[in-house]
């Protein structure tokens, strides 16, 4: 074979060997990198914070964080101590109203339908609204400038047994002290015209307060927080049954005993006054049971 002969023959070995190589190699490695087999793992979900803010939003205000004041199932009492950032919050509010004296903001308080309320309030919820009242007041802040409120609704979020901030604030500005002035005259009256009445079993007091009795609780606390000098006036009362210098003694006690109940339910102790008038002012009649016990009782009212 001539030298042309092979020197053609190898050119053609080559390209044939180069083609192979290419086909086999080449191309496999582009099936792979156009294949994918990796597993594909799914984003995460993403959840809901488990928080309700802490907002005061008002026409010279806000203020806005993320904690807020917590309340256990079933309890009228803020769990302590507050976290720094609410602290911080109501230093605000309170230099908010300091410099606005006729601004006036609403607690709404909240509680679930299936929470049990063991407070003389009307509801849960207005129990918790008081309850933030008095732990701002006790920062300084003027009992004046507080109106409450409460709503049941079906539902509220929580954290395990905890309610996470149930109450919401609202602002607005007092226009006419003349309308406020007949306004709490009006509850005064309402007060004193139906009195809360606590009957007593002899030597015995009755703890259970009904939903009317509850709102006559309600609507002295709101009277006494807002009218400067107001005084609550409970007069202890007894049957004919002993001497009567005995009995006035017994009547003093249960004007005693109401007065420890009304200021461990919202009441300033400073703001109530108690006597006692004994047997001497009977609206029963003594001879009978339940005259007797009808006689028995502490009278309450706005003085």
């Amino acid at each position: 074979m001539s030298k042309k002969a092979l020197y053609l023959l190898g050119i053609a070995v080559t390209i044939i060997l180069g083609t192979f190589l290419y086909l086999k190699f080449c191309c496999n490695c582009c099936e792979k990198t156009t294949t994918d087999d990796t597993p594909k793992t799914a984003s995460p979900t993403v959840q809901e914070p488990n928080f309700v803010p802490f907002v005061l939003n008002g026409s010279g205000i806000e203020y806005r964080t993320n904690d807020n004041l917590k309340f256990l199932k079933n309890s009228a009492r803020l769990i302590m101590p507050v976290s720094d950032s609410i602290t911080t919050g109501i230093d605000k509010l309170k230099a908010f109203l300091q410099a606005n004296p006729k601004q006036k903001l609403t607690i709404t308080g909240y509680a679930t339908s299936d929470e049990t309320n063991s407070t003389t309030f009307e509801n849960l919820g207005l129990a918790r609204a008081n309850d933030i009242r008095n732990y701002f007041v006790s920062k300084g802040i003027p009992e004046s400038q507080f109106d409450t409120k409460g709503e049941i609704l079906d539902k509220w979020k929580m954290n395990a047994d905890t309610l996470l901030g149930p109450a919401d604030y609202s602002f607005e500005t007092v226009d006419s002290t003349s309308t406020a002035n007949d306004e709490w005259n009006a509850l005064k009256t309402k007060i004193n015209a139906d009195p809360l009445i606590l009957h007593f079993n002899t030597n015995q007091s009755r703890q259970t307060l009904s939903d009317t009795e509850k709102q006559k609780v309600a609507d002295i606390a709101k009277y006494i927080e807002n009218v400067k000098d107001a005084v609550v006036l409970v007069v202890g009362h007894s049957d004919n049954v002993g001497n009567r210098d005995s009995n006035i003694v017994l009547g003093q006690k249960r004007a005693e005993f109401s007065k420890d109940y009304l200021s461990k339910n919202g009441i300033d102790s400073a703001k109530i006054e108690t006597n006692s008038k004994g047997p001497d002012d009977p609206i029963g009649d003594n001879s009978t049971p339940e005259g007797k016990a009808e006689n028995r009782r502490t009278v309450i009212t706005i003085k």
